[in-house]
């Protein structure tokens, strides 16, 4: 719709990043692995400031974005790779539970994760696939970022 900054966004950011989606090896085991070196009060604690942000989220947004990753799921290839469209709906979902919240819920969950995951696991996550695409995606989700930010409550 007309004025919607985050469904713009969402669609900006989906054009950019969705090359780099398409590299990653989705069907890797190495997400299930445990993160490097973490501890398992530092991942309980990272746990709970998600949880505690998701409960303060608006319930449609979150409604909406369950719909939205449930209908992506449905649209998966082969190499575990969603439609460009599910894509881009789920992102613009993901801004609209964001914006939903405080900033400050937001840098809890950032700041309470970033203790968790040591800057080893993006190197190598980056390592996986071209870092040309890789930081096109970056930059465009900093741009998504700032215009979920300027709308936040």
């Amino acid at each position: 719709p007309s004025g919607d900054s985050i469904g713009e966004a969402a669609k900006k950011l989906s054009e950019a990043s969705y090359p780099f989606l398409k590299e990653v090896d989705w069907l890797s085991d190495i997400y299930i692995k445990p993160i490097p070196g973490a501890k398992t009060k530092d991942i309980l604690q990272a746990l709970d400031k998600t949880f505690v942000m998701g409960s303060a989220m608006d319930g449609n947004a979150l409604k909406a974005a369950a719909e939205a990753h449930h209908k992506a799921i449905g649209s998966i290839d082969s190499k575990g790779v969603t439609s460009a469209g599910d894509y881009e709906a789920v992102n613009a979902a993901i801004g609209r539970m964001v914006a939903s919240v405080p900033t400050s819920k937001v840098m809890d969950v950032y700041n309470a994760w970033a203790k968790v995951v040591p800057g080893e696991v993006p190197n190598k996550m980056i390592s996986m696939v071209n870092p040309l695409d890789a930081n096109a995606a970056a930059k465009a989700f900093y741009e998504f970022k700032d215009v979920v930010k300027a709308v936040q409550r």
